[in-house]
């Protein structure tokens, strides 16, 4: 006889925990929405494969991990820009992509575990997401569940249905990986552990006016912006003030309303389209801030996102 598929509320709590998990794993919040959504399906469908070897809290992880590991099977690294190519040396309005699959997107901390935000939150930046993808797939997920998560090299094993050697030896080769990465994102890691709350208002001051001297003055010298999907990203000061004063006329008008993503304050711009009574959504620019000036700019133009944000679809343009 089989057994009677329990009350799955329990599952349903483990979820913006299982969240931040694959997104770790995957780099993206959409497939992370995807993989605990089957991995909550699969849970239920194969109560009876569960015969209490395990905790149900491993069972769970070990469903969600293999999840992961057929997702990222076969498919190419994600990345965020400037660990993809050069800066530009010549300002334009950017014009190449690559597919919506190639970027990195960032987490809404409304999705995930309030602990990753606060305790764990250096293991959420989008800076060691880009290195995460780097390590092949169990790797990353040995190095989640006992850098990140603290597990022991035992249950990391159960979950990977492996043996405490073997682990061992994932764990050390993935460490060895990520030390020899030498991303340009890693630069991003040396932030400020508070935000200027300052810093983010003249920021959006300076936006919504388009006042570029202004805006200008918030970077490092060599700060510098990236706009996935968008391939192109700037650096500099002098190359910066060049593409704001390029891209004006778009921006001109638009607004920047706050929110979260990642661990840290990000800015969710609306911007001119069709209409002229509203603004529509365009890109979530998420500010890295080293010694009370702006070092990175990510504006992630995916409008999707907006909704996994609680962000109104449209606003209203005022006079």
């Amino acid at each position: 006889m089989s057994k009677k598929p329990p009350d799955m509320a329990w599952v349903e709590e483990l979820q913006p925990e299982l969240t931040a998990y694959c997104y770790r794993m995957l780099g993206c919040v959409f497939d992370a929405e995807d993989a605990v959504q089957d991995t909550m399906l699969r849970a239920w469908k194969g109560w009876d494969s569960f015969r209490n070897e395990s905790s149900p809290k491993t069972w769970i992880y070990r469903i969600a991990t293999n999840v992961c590991l057929d997702k990222v099977r076969g498919s190419k690294r994600r990345v965020i820009p400037i660990d993809f190519s050069e800066p530009v040396s010549t300002v334009r309005v950017p014009t190449e992509t690559l597919p919506l699959t190639d970027w990195i997107w960032p987490v809404p901390d409304n999705m995930i575990d309030p602990v990753d935000v606060t305790i764990r939150k250096d293991t959420i930046r989008l800076a060691f997401i880009a290195a995460l993808q780097t390590l092949p797939p169990r790797q990353r997920a040995v190095l989640i569940l006992q850098d990140v998560y603290r597990w022991s090299a035992s249950h990391t094993a159960r979950v990977l249905e492996t043996s405490i050697a073997s682990v061992n030896s994932a764990l050390q080769r993935a460490r060895r990986t990520l030390n020899r990465a030498n991303l340009k994102s890693e630069a991003l890691n040396d932030v400020d552990a508070e935000v200027n709350q300052g810093l983010i208002d003249r920021y959006v001051d300076a936006f919504e006016r388009s006042d570029i001297d202004a805006l200008i003055e918030l970077f490092h010298e060599d700060g510098s912006i990236s706009m996935p999907p968008f391939v192109m990203w700037i650096s500099g000061r002098a190359n910066l003030a060049a593409f704001y004063e390029l891209t004006r006329s778009h921006c001109a008008g638009s607004r920047l309303l706050p929110t979260r993503v990642n661990g840290i304050v990000a800015l969710a711009q609306y911007a001119r389209g069709q209409s002229n009574e509203q603004l529509a959504p365009w890109g979530i620019h998420v500010p890295e801030i080293r010694d009370n000036r702006i070092n990175h700019v990510h504006t992630f133009i995916h409008p999707a996102i907006y909704s996994r944000l609680g962000l109104p679809t449209k606003l209203d343009i005022t006079i």
